[in-house]
């Protein structure tokens, strides 16, 4: 057994050996690899067929502006504004260049005063295709005005996206100008685009609070003209500007004298419910703040706008902790909403145990971060919740307590406060108990059974209300074909026919009955 053991070992030994002089064999030396010709000029390649694949989708969003001009048919211009978002992040200088020397061909004047703000583009590559979208007799016809306000909100967007404020503003200005001029149905889609990217430029300026009488003037038009894009537009453009600068009851008064349109857009609908419910909530209305930017939440796109769904639930869950209810843990732990709303999920603990001493920590860690959000004020007013909340843990908690010792578990200065904070928390009917004034205590009733109250009704209520509400705008979200109503209906000779028909049938049933008789 020693011995072949001893083998195996030697065996080992071996094969190690041979194994560790292996790489010592001469081989084939390695050698740096080159990339080939034809792999370098596929990397160059890569962004010109970029501007090429942008440049085709702008000829295809040009094309159905005509067809919805030609049609009438609105929606074909809802198709390219849709993919206006991607457009943009895929415009430069040479694809708005050669967009511009290609559509313009017959407005030299415009085409000058954009090209302006572009920067020339390097010289034409080798299997560069020049873009000619418009020849033959088509180059010397006008553009339409739905497509020149296109292709200028483009150039708009770009210079936007690159910071250059200041020349976005003249090129703005100039679009609107145009816009102003046309009285076109066709146009109010593009039109309603343009007002939102002009408010952008403003904004990015400073200069915001100069083109609220511009936006005044712009919505009375459209409601004139029965524009239901740019009226939503602009009204949310207005309210933004209000509560930007913090003129809560000019917005409030603005909500009260116009009619938001039925038929305006999802998103639209999602920012002016967002406007309101930030009003609402101002204006101590609690309760249609929730109902408001709740309903925000469910108009916002599902996948996307994430900031904007940020922003709408650190306002919810403010409004959810003022109205004294605790906010679903499940919306802190989405993955998209977790890092920005662990502030709100701290406030959150305070305000649940009832802790001021934690609540006072948050307020101070977070102040800048909650000023920025816009939610500080109503933060601040919490603080009589905690109160509130303490209050409710202790008159669970004991049966009897001095308020000595409820002065020093809430945090509060003296026994007299305590005495107040708790008799108005009786008043309000946030605990069933009795001040002992002479011996300086409290005494708890007996908690009664909740479904001997109207609680459980008010429940079943809410319930009730929110399904019916969600049915009712799923109702008037559905869409049908058009003109599908009458495709079972008979046309005026199919109707003449069958009512000739009837006619014989009848006076041959009048015939047999004169023949049956003698």
């Amino acid at each position: 057994m020693k011995e072949t053991a001893a083998k195996r070992r030697g065996d080992k030994a071996g094969n190690l050996d041979s194994k560790a002089e292996k790489p010592k064999d001469p081989g084939p030396e390695t050698q740096d690899v080159e990339m080939p010709e034809e792999d370098a000029a596929n990397v160059a390649k890569q962004p010109k067929e970029l501007d090429s694949l942008t440049l085709d989708d702008i000829r295809e969003h040009v094309k159905q502006i005509e067809k919805a001009v030609s049609g009438k048919e609105p929606r074909f211009v809802l198709r390219a504004l849709r993919a206006l978002p991607s457009t943009s992040r895929r415009l430069n200088t040479n694809v708005l260049h050669k967009a511009v020397f290609g559509f313009f061909t017959n407005n030299t004047s415009t085409r000058d005063f954009l090209l302006g703000f572009l920067e020339e583009p390097m010289e034409m590559a080798e299997g560069d295709v020049q873009f000619r979208p418009r020849t033959g007799k088509a180059a010397s016809t006008p553009l339409l005005p739905e497509v020149e306000a296109y292709l200028q909100l483009l150039l708009v967007v770009h210079l936007t996206n690159n910071k250059r404020y200041s020349e976005a503003q003249k090129v703005s200005d100039d679009l609107l100008q145009k816009i102003g001029s046309k009285n076109r149905r066709a146009l109010d889609l593009v039109a309603a685009k343009c007002y939102y990217y002009h408010a952008r430029v403003y904004e990015f300026l400073r200069k915001f609070d100069t083109m609220r009488s511009f936006l005044h003037t712009r919505l009375r038009t459209a409601t004139l003209r029965h524009d239901a894009d740019g009226q939503a537009v602009l009204l949310n453009l207005l309210l933004r500007n209000y509560l930007h600068f913090n003129l809560y009851d000019q917005a409030e008064k603005l909500v009260s004298k116009s009619v938001f349109p039925e038929l305006a857009n999802n998103n639209e609908w999602a920012r002016y419910l967002y406007y309101t419910g930030r009003i609402k909530a101002i204006q101590l209305e609690y309760t249609e703040a929730r109902r408001t930017l709740t309903n925000a939440l469910r108009k916002a796109p599902q996948h996307t706008a994430v900031g904007f769904k940020q922003t709408v639930h650190k306002l919810l869950i403010v409004v959810e902790l003022l109205l004294g209810e605790i906010p679903d843990r499940l919306q802190f732990r989405q993955p998209s909403l977790k890092r920005s709303l662990m502030p709100y999920f701290l406030l959150t603990q305070a305000v649940r145990a009832g802790n001021l001493a934690k609540f006072n920590q948050v307020l101070e860690q977070f102040g800048e971060k909650f000023q920025t959000d816009g939610t500080y004020t109503l933060i601040i007013r919490l603080r009589h919740n905690v109160i509130k909340t303490g209050v409710r843990m202790i008159s669970l908690s004991y049966s009897r307590i001095s308020l000595a010792d409820i002065a020093q578990k809430l945090q509060l200065d003296s026994p007299e406060d305590a005495e107040f904070i708790v008799a108005k928390a009786i008043r309000d009917g946030v605990i069933e108990a009795s001040i002992n004034h002479e011996k300086g205590f409290v005494q708890s009733k007996e908690t009664m059974d909740i479904y001997g109250t109207r609680e459980p009704q008010l429940a079943f209520h809410q319930r009730i209300s929110f399904c019916l509400d969600i049915h009712n705008m799923s109702v008037k979200a559905m869409r049908f074909p058009p003109k599908a109503y009458n495709k079972d209906l008979e046309s005026v000779e199919e109707r003449r026919e069958r009512e000739q028909q009837d006619l014989e049938f009848a006076k041959e049933m009048a015939e047999d009955d004169d023949d049956s008789f003698p």
